[in-house]
């Protein structure tokens, strides 16, 4: 799967991680029941995860940050790695463990987990009272119903339609600065590793006025930065109706959205307002977005762009639809277009057959591409994909774990350099709170996607902050606040 993640605490896998959380309660006598929510994975299961708190709420459950009190409580999973899916198990197990002194607590999964896995969850494991797929979560009120009578309540049927347009997503934890913002659902492309296509269901892209009506309420809101989430935002087409106003019939006609108009009509919404997307398929990117990007200061100048192996024989097994030739040609495209572009990259080792001169294919095209920002995991065989049917999965696991070693080594190589050759510019950053290590400082990120800390001064979140980078580590940049 072609994600970007969220930030900090829960393991996702070796390189990539997520976040439990949950928003404060501030009166609990309003609510008749209260739910926790335990994300895992890629930002659309965190993108979820809130529309998930905004259905609940608004059936009269109310949200809380301790799972002891909570009366529901909701995991929302990933099945992109095998790792994934035991750390889930594990939190699972502990949750039915606090359920014998609490019988009367439910406890659900959500997610791709539950779509894959299905009632195997409840009549297999028992760890569950409620299995849930990413396409159901409308019906959430009635399950709850459901299993508080006893019964083990299951809805994993895939939609063709449904996209939570109409659904305003409550913020989980915010920063009260950056949103998410789901585009599209699903994915048509059939990697031959990934489960997505199975868990998700097909492509379909959500109403273009909800979208840019979300960002607009958001950025009255006092956010000021969004990202388009999708599993291939590029692929984002919308046909809506429009009234005609040129020759003043009055008629209605069908205007068709591609990625590149919407980006364009989010920029639009405000200059304050940043953007940014994820993600992006090698296939799909075109100079569209490329020249709008380039057009508005407020887009973001980083891009996503997952190429999972170096060797152009992998990557046709992995069925991505390109070679290493033609992404080496879009990468420059992209940096001839957005010299200052930052790009960061997926990259498996291990996968199915994969050779010695395989993988020094993939480190050579990381020496060349040089990445802003990698995640890097070895091959996990999952099962129901096209991999699983058609190919054994060949590679011993200490050579997939060695080949790993190799290319974080050479990543953080790269992401030094990165970080090295942007000591003495001067950067816009947006303020999203205190740095991780103290209070004395503040910390952003700025166009490239990279942290920036700097002293706090009179700076609070939500500011933009020039800042004249004075040194570096190989994952933050370091510098002062300065007058442009």
């Amino acid at each position: 799967m072609d994600t970007l993640l969220a930030n900090n605490t829960i393991v996702h896998d070796e390189n990539r991680q997520g976040e439990a959380f949950a928003p404060f309660v501030l009166d609990t006598n309003r609510y008749k029941k209260l739910f926790y929510i335990e994300s895992y994975g890629c930002a659309m299961n965190f993108a979820d995860s809130e529309v998930v708190a905004s259905i609940l709420q608004s059936n009269g459950f109310g949200a809380t940050k301790n799972f002891e009190e909570a009366d529901l409580i909701f995991v929302n999973t990933c099945s992109i790695r095998e790792k994934a899916e035991a750390t889930v198990r594990k939190r699972l197990t502990e949750f039915r463990r606090l359920k014998k002194s609490n019988p009367g607590m439910l406890v659900g999964v959500l997610g791709c987990m539950a779509e894959r896995l299905k009632a195997k969850f409840i009549e297999e494991e028992k760890l569950v009272d409620m299995v849930v797929g990413p396409d159901a979560y409308r019906s959430l009120p009635g399950l709850i119903e459901e299993a508080e009578t006893g019964q083990k309540a299951v809805n994993v049927l895939l939609s063709r339609d449904e996209t939570y347009a109409d659904i305003a997503p409550i913020r989980l934890n915010s920063n009260g600065v950056n949103a998410f913002v789901s585009i599209m659902r699903g994915c048509n492309n059939m990697c031959s590793f990934c489960v997505v296509p199975f868990t998700r269901g097909r492509e379909r892209s959500r109403d273009a006025e909800s979208i840019i009506n979300e960002c607009k309420t958001l950025f009255n809101d006092g956010y000021r930065e969004v990202t388009l989430l999708g599993q291939n935002v590029d692929s984002y087409h919308w046909i809506g109706s429009s009234q005609m106003s040129i020759d003043g019939t009055g008629e209605i006609y069908e205007e068709p959205v591609s990625f590149a108009i919407l980006l364009e009509r989010v920029a639009q919404i405000n200059p304050l307002l940043r953007v940014r997307f994820s993600t992006s398929h090698p296939k799909d990117i075109t100079d569209d977005v490329l020249f709008t990007m380039a057009k508005y200061d407020n887009i973001c100048n980083y891009i996503h762009l997952p190429v999972q192996s170096g060797s152009t024989r992998v990557l046709q097994l992995m069925n991505r639809t390109y070679t290493r030739e033609w992404y080496i040609a879009k990468v420059n495209r992209i940096r001839e277009l957005i010299p200052d572009a930052g790009i960061s990259t997926d990259m498996i080792t291990g996968f199915c057959t994969e050779t010695e001169e395989d993988h020094q294919q993939s480190l050579s095209l990381m020496r060349y591409c040089k990445y802003d920002l990698a995640y890097m995991y070895f091959y996990s065989q999952r099962p129901g994909t096209l991999a699983a049917r058609r190919f054994e999965d060949d590679v011993p696991e200490d050579v997939k774990k060695r080949r790993l070693q190799e290319m974080v080594d050479l990543h953080r190589q790269n992401t030094l350099e990165s970080m090295q050759r942007d000591v003495g510019k001067t950067c816009k950053v947006l303020v999203e709170g205190f740095s991780k290590k103290t209070q004395e400082d503040l910390q952003g990120r700025n166009d490239q996607n990279k942290v920036v800390v700097f002293p706090k001064g009179n700076y609070k979140k939500g500011d933009y902050v020039f800042i004249k980078i004075t040194s570096c580590t190989s994952g933050t940049l370091i510098g002062v606040p300065v007058t442009v």
